[in-house]
């Protein structure tokens, strides 16, 4: 899944709180679906990402940790829209912009047929100190997580890396309408 940098700009716009992650969030990303899922996890720090300076052309002390997060489900997946509005309204409360792909109708956002991404961006001035992605597809699900003080265009330099999508000016991405 690939995402433009045009959209990650128009989210700086708005006005957000400090960045924290959302209580809850963890609990609701494993009732996502509704059956039992493989999980595995891992976080490169500060340090590690130190240790690995200009690998991606960002600053070495833009970035505080990276998080990625894999489900696997042995069947497709049911993706539970009353959870996933429940996650939605978590980030929106902790202050997070959430971007969504353009023309995803219900049932494709339960049963995926292809990758769904979802992107939350936090603010703190025009740096954007935490971005979410979420991908989804019929039997994978995964989550990354990037914490730092990131400009813009970090956001291209990160792309393609630690499973975090490839940016694509052609693809569409737009703010989630109210209430997703």
């Amino acid at each position: 899944m690939k995402f433009p940098l045009t959209y990650a700009l128009l989210a700086l716009a708005m006005p957000a709180a400090v960045a924290q992650q959302p209580p809850g969030v963890p609990e609701m990303l494993q009732s996502l679906v509704s059956q039992q899922a493989t999980h595995t996890a891992f976080t490169f720090d500060r340090d590690m990402l130190q240790a690995a300076d200009g690998l991606m052309g960002i600053q070495n002390n833009a970035l505080n940790s990276i998080t990625v997060e894999n489900y696997h489900y042995p069947q497709p997946a049911f993706y539970v829209p009353e959870t996933m509005a429940a996650l939605n309204a978590a980030y929106g409360a902790a202050g997070y912009k959430h971007l969504v792909e353009q023309h995803v109708d219900a049932r494709d956002a339960a049963m995926p047929h292809g990758t769904l991404a979802d992107l939350w961006l936090h603010n703190n001035g025009t740096q954007i100190d935490s971005i979410v992605v979420l991908l989804r597809t019929p039997r994978q699900m995964s989550v990354i997580d990037v914490t730092g003080s990131l400009r813009p265009l970090d956001l291209v330099h990160l792309s393609g890396h630690f499973g975090i999508p490839k940016v694509d000016p052609g693809a569409v991405m737009v703010p989630a309408p109210p209430g997703k």
